[in-house]
């Protein structure tokens, strides 16, 4: 049942069409067969998935009706999930099983999604194509030789190659966007604080947001909507009214101001990518939408800004793996001093190790100042810059990334790969909603465009996606290549 929406499912499994077991057990019969090609798994949860199907089933003949209720999904493996292993890609946790639940993960079973298991992703979710997992590199299902992008790049792969119609993930720098426009499906990364971050390992506390990854952006909306809301388990956790995302969908966009930033079309745009931005943005001129040039003259700040506070934030959370609470600890430590230093050499990967060393620099009592703080100062710069420009406009158009999807091991430079989240960065320093939409094609590999909006403004994000999804049919388009229908 690939490329399937979470609509339909919900309505077929009302319509009796076929079973929560059964479509479960479809998909778990194409990851036992495809996902040896892409890597997407880590862990898959195959009796739990069918009891859990089983259980919406019953729950369903009672006369429950719930849109989520018997839909499978998969879940980033940075999520905690209760007497399951938990690795965040590392082998610093590979040997780790929570005892508790994520909030994002209670919410969505107790709605009665069915998970498939936990995907991979870059580790500790530090990296822009999925190469740094210790449990190997996901491929992209448009191209077995590129990569489908990071850090969550095989919930993106896994719903791109309908081993899953749904998957979590998290965005810090764009790591949702980026691979969702990589892999051709919708990617949605709420305001910071819109879903509680309780139970989602750590990288960089002030930017990291949990997220969704999903065929269309009416996918997207249902699952916001059982996602959202305020955790008192959280503090960063904002405590306001979650709407129905769904519900101003079919809004037109007749009058809907779209600004346009300069800034986002000088710097390493590709320009085949450029042409298939441009034609997304006439399908909003087509639906009554002005557009409107806007200036976000720190742009060009974004990307050293964001690796400064990022990997300040890194060095303080991994801190906490030692090697004596839990986690992976060194063979025959010598003493106390041994056994902190082996195990975090042997169990942190070399970007991992490389953003601590970073992060232990500038916040030094010699460097505090010099980087960290004034790193700081340009976020609060990039913020404004954000502000003034919706003072005129209702949202901010651009490329999700400047290039399609890279090859595998392409990019060795680290500089090389952090600029390709260029343009997708500022919106975490700013802490705002955006979502990547599939545009068409450059290459033969997808294109994302990216819309922004201001806080807590998802239901106009969503519905300006959807309206682009009603236009368009890039979000339908499936790999036919690399990974074959059963």
């Amino acid at each position: 049942m690939p490329h399937k929406t979470i609509a339909e499912i919900s309505k077929d499994l009302a319509n009796k069409t076929y079973s929560s077991e059964e479509i479960t057990q479809d998909f778990l019969t194409r990851i036992q067969t495809h996902d040896q090609q892409l890597n997407s798994f880590i862990t898959v949860t195959a009796d739990l998935a069918l009891a859990q199907a089983k259980a919406a089933d019953a729950r369903r003949a009672k006369g429950e009706t719930s849109l989520l209720l018997g839909i499978p999904i998969a879940h980033k493996d940075i999520f905690c999930t209760k007497n399951i292993r938990t690795t965040c890609g590392s082998r610093m946790l590979d040997n780790f099983i929570s005892p508790y639940n994520a909030t994002l993960v209670t919410k969505l079973a107790d709605a009665g999604c069915v998970l498939l298991g936990k995907t991979n992703m870059d580790e500790f979710a530090m990296g822009s194509s999925n190469e740094t997992s210790f449990y190997g590199i996901c491929k992209n299902p448009w191209d077995l030789s590129r990569v489908p992008g990071g850090s969550s790049g095989g919930s993106a792969a896994a719903v791109s190659a309908g081993l899953a119609p749904i998957a979590t993930g998290t965005d810090t720098g764009g790591s949702i966007r980026q691979p969702a426009a990589f892999c051709g499906i919708t990617g949605l990364k709420p305001t910071y604080g819109r879903v509680s971050r309780f139970g989602m390992i750590a990288f960089a506390s002030s930017l990291d947001q949990a997220g969704i990854m999903a065929y269309s952006a009416k996918d997207c909306a249902i699952l916001l909507t059982a996602m959202a809301g305020h955790d008192p388990k959280d503090s960063t956790s904002a405590d306001c009214i979650v709407p129905d995302y769904t519900a101003s969908l079919q809004n037109s966009l007749a009058g809907k101001r779209i600004g346009l930033p300069k800034e986002y079309f000088q710097q390493n745009l590709n320009e085949d990518v450029r042409q298939v931005v441009e034609q997304a943005l006439n399908e909003f001129k087509k639906m009554g939408a002005t557009i409107h040039e806007v200036h976000l003259p720190r742009t060009a700040l974004a990307v050293s800004t964001y690796y400064v506070v990022a990997s300040a934030e890194c060095s303080s959370n991994l801190a906490r793996y030692d090697g004596v609470r839990y986690g992976y600890r060194c063979k025959h430590p010598k003493d106390l001093l041994d056994l902190y230093q082996r195990s975090r050499a042997e169990g942190f990967g070399a970007e991992v190790k490389r953003r601590i060393m970073i992060g232990a620099y500038v916040l030094s009592a010699e460097s505090y100042e010099a980087y960290y703080l004034k790193a700081q100062k340009v976020r609060r710069l990039i913020s404004q810059d954000f502000r003034h420009a919706f003072e005129s406009v209702d949202l901010i158009f651009s490329p999700t990334t400047p290039n399609v999807a890279f090859k595998l091991g392409e990019k060795t430079d680290p500089v090389s790969m952090y600029l390709s989240d260029s343009f997708t960065i500022p919106a975490n320093l700013a802490g705002l909603p955006a979502i990547s939409i599939p545009a068409g094609f450059a290459k033969g590999l997808p294109v994302g465009v990216q819309l922004i909006s201001t806080h807590f403004d998802e239901a106009l994000l969503l519905n300006a996606a959807h309206q682009l999804q009603q236009q368009t049919d890039w979000h339908q388009k499936e790999p036919d290549t690399a990974i074959l229908p059963l």
